[in-house]
């Protein structure tokens, strides 16, 4: 009797309606995470609704109430068809490759060399561990006095600003590649250039990407309060172009431009990051 109750109750675990439930659970948990971005997009949408709403029936905040979406979506439209959008972002985008250049031509050799060097890591950790607390933006009299454009000191300061993650970055993937590897070449008569140009780069080019994506996402926030410095161009000086004209529909405008850009870049190089894998050489 008690065989015949476990085949009865096995049969009903696993009969039609547990066969068709499954399905059903994998479906909606493969819809919910399909839609989680959009879920999370609506909620940022909803509160900006929210803070607009009591922005614009608050009489001690209504001079805010450009902030609200109507007006600053229908401002950040007239950015786009005007072409102001365009005519504001290229410098930064320009002023963000040439920092972010810089920073990458010095950060991945350092990298590179901690990485692979006991006595390099323990000789330039503590300086570079000092430098890497300064906020960039604490070198803006430094970058002024030592430069003679505006252009060369902002340049400066998002450099400041992006070497660090793309350094230390390298330098954990150097310290994470197998030593056999290694090995294996120079057992085989390579040189230290070749073993750096097929193993070493090639293992590590995640990880430089990897730093290259934060690297950017801290250049882009130090880029705005860079652009204070005496320049006529770009998005700091849109923003406070837009704040000294007490254009709040255009600052809120502005504002959304600088994520979604900054969005789109980070995305770009997150996949980017993400397809790179170690292919040894032939």
């Amino acid at each position: 009797m008690t065989a015949g109750l476990l085949k009865t109750a096995s049969s009903d675990i696993g009969g039609p309606t547990s066969s068709r439930a499954w399905p059903e659970g994998r479906f909606l948990a493969g819809l919910l995470n399909r839609t989680a971005p959009l879920l999370g997009v609506g909620a940022l949408l909803v509160l900006w609704f929210a803070a607009g709403h009591l922005l614009a029936n608050d009489p001690a905040y209504t001079a805010f109430a450009g902030f609200a979406p109507g007006p600053a979506l229908a401002s950040f439209a007239d950015l786009l068809t005007s072409g102001e959008a365009w005519r504001a972002a290229l410098p930064s985008l320009a002023r963000i490759g040439q920092g972010l250049a810089y920073a990458f031509a010095l950060g991945v050799p350092f990298g590179l060399l901690i990485g692979a060097s006991p006595l390099a890591e323990r000789a330039l950790q503590p300086p570079f561990q000092l430098l890497r607390m300064v906020s960039p933006l604490a070198w803006m009299p430094v970058a002024v006095l030592a430069f003679p454009t505006w252009e060369g000191a902002i340049v400066f300061l998002i450099a400041a600003a992006a070497i660090w993650p793309i350094l230390f970055s390298t330098a954990a993937g150097v310290k994470r590649i197998d030593p056999i590897w290694l090995t294996l070449a120079r057992n085989l008569g390579g040189s230290r250039i070749a073993t750096l140009r097929r193993i070493v780069v090639p293992a590590v080019l995640q990880d430089i990407l990897t730093g290259l994506r934060l690297a950017l996402g801290v250049a882009w926030i130090v880029l705005v309060p860079a652009e204070y410095l005496g320049v006529t161009s770009g998005l700091g000086y849109a923003i406070n172009d837009a704040r000294d004209t007490l254009s709040y529909d255009r600052l809120a405008a502005l504002v959304l431009l600088i994520g979604l850009i900054g969005y789109a870049l980070d995305s770009g190089l997150g996949r980017l990051a993400a397809r790179a894998r170690w292919i040894p050489a032939t």
